[in-house]
């Protein structure tokens, strides 16, 4: 089980703001597990801490700018896209001012540091957020579009169409975040020259060159009007007859702008507050359908925030009927778990099919069955029991026996028919012979049952 991951060390880096021009230091920090992304304005008083989460986007104009009241912080998304893509889980990020540095336009310079400074394994779990069905957002105004498909990892295709002769229509694609470095940080951030007057009206990108944007010039403005923006940018004029790239550095790739775009996708993916495993199929992004999609997953993730785990009926179980009974002393009725699926060190996966032939059923509710509460406690307990009992030697001369159980919550019946999958978890490892677990049963993927129970195991055979 991957577990979630900080930085081993700190690191800064140095540069001007792009809409602000000012001269700026942002600083990634280590940060205890579940502490997510946070983003600290160290030039305020009182050092305002912003959640970098997809509710807290408040301007998506040139950008993703996040806000905390009056506290904004701007250019997250090339920060934000390296640590998300390095599989950086938890970062305090302290900056000196209203936005990160843009340093050459892309995000390989963090990625850098990052490997430099090391990334660091944590005790807690990596919480992924696993897509189970289709979801899709659209931006009927703008024609864009976002769709996330089921997929074993994390995978992005992004289509852009542009009203640009040298860039038309472009698609760029990572299928791992393995390759992340290579393919995609490089990618520098663009701009059209016709779209540089109005940026500048709306006091917008002061701190924009030709070292950090790729700058494309296609349609032909008078001589006079482009040595005025050139003298705004504080940059060389250009002949207004020559069309074409006039960054100082040569494009990486012919699709860098599209593969730029993917780049900012993976940021505000950042933003979702937890890694997720899906396909992202993306027609003409922008950061505004980014944080459209993003806060509808958010919202997704919310209703799921304990996801069922998969089942598949085909596979193998990790221990049958016949097994269980070896570890468990409980026979028919009392025997609650037909098989289970998956095993580990801190947690396991069980299943159990209720039918119409219930035992219990005959006296609980028998004109509307009902499978009794205390049953499903029992059943998500036997679970924990497998769990512990697996890691010992002689299994079989063990016993668990409850000693307290806290928080059960019961949402939803269980009735004739239903599957059911137990999650059971340890809270702590064993100490002492005793365990505390934290149980789930579902039905589907919605959780309908859930406890937190101590244990002691004791070797009576």
């Amino acid at each position: 089980m991957l577990k979630q991951t900080t930085l081993k060390g700190s690191f800064s880096l140095y540069g001007k703001g792009l809409h602000t021009g000012l001269s700026l230091t942002v600083t990634f920090n280590p940060a205890p597990e579940n502490t997510g992304y946070k983003i600290q304005r160290i030039d305020l008083e009182g050092q305002p801490i912003i959640d970098a989460l997809a509710e807290r986007v408040v301007d998506t104009q040139r950008g993703t700018v996040l806000a905390n009241g009056d506290v904004r912080v701007s250019t997250v998304e090339h920060g934000l896209s390296a640590l998300y893509a390095m599989g950086i889980d938890n970062c305090l990020i302290q900056v000196n001012g209203p936005e990160f540095p843009i340093l050459d336009g892309s995000a390989i310079m963090y990625v850098e540091q990052i490997k430099r400074v090391g990334i660091e394994e944590q005790s807690v779990p990596k919480d992924y957020y696993i897509i189970r069905h289709k979801i899709e957002v659209k931006d009927e105004a703008t024609g864009s579009c976002i769709t996330i498909l089921p997929d074993d990892q994390f995978s992005i295709t992004a289509m852009c169409s542009f009203d640009s002769k040298f860039i038309n229509s472009q698609f760029a694609t990572l299928d791992s975040l393995d390759n992340f470095e290579t393919e995609i940080a490089p990618a520098r951030t663009f701009v059209f020259v016709r779209d540089i007057e109005p940026l500048l009206k709306a006091n917008l990108i002061k701190g924009g060159d030709m070292d950090n944007a790729i700058v494309i010039y296609e349609k032909i403005i008078d001589q006079e009007q482009l040595d005025q923006l050139a003298d705004l940018l504080k940059v060389p004029r250009l002949d207004a007859s020559k069309q074409g790239y006039i960054q100082h550095k040569p494009l990486v790739w012919e699709n860098e702008c599209t593969r730029h775009k993917l780049l900012d996708i993976i940021g505000d993916m950042a933003l979702l507050g937890k890694p997720i495993k899906g396909r992202i199929i993306a027609t003409r992004p922008g950061h505004t359908i980014n944080n459209m999609f993003a806060r509808h997953l958010r919202k997704d993730i919310r209703k799921h925030e304990v996801q069922a785990p998969i089942y598949d009926p085909n596979e193998e179980p990790v221990m049958d009927n016949k097994r269980i009974r070896e570890l468990l002393p409980h026979r028919y009725p009392m025997q609650l778990i037909d098989k289970i699926i998956s095993l580990g060190p801190t947690s396991i996966v069980g299943v159990k099919n209720v039918t119409s032939n219930e035992p219990f059923f005959v006296g609980h509710f028998p004109q509307e069955p009902v499978m009794p509460g205390v049953l499903q406690v029992e059943a998500m307990a036997q679970c924990g029991g497998l769990l512990v009992l697996n890691q010992l030697e002689e299994p079989e001369r063990w016993s668990t026996y409850f000693m307290k159980i806290d928080e059960v919550k019961f949402r939803q019946k269980v009735v004739p028919g239903d599957t059911l999958l137990f999650r059971v978890e340890l809270l702590h490892p064993v100490r002492h012979g005793v365990s505390s677990m934290k149980g789930y049963m579902f039905v589907g993927d919605q959780v309908v049952s859930e406890a937190t129970f101590t244990a002691q195991i004791v070797k009576n055979k």
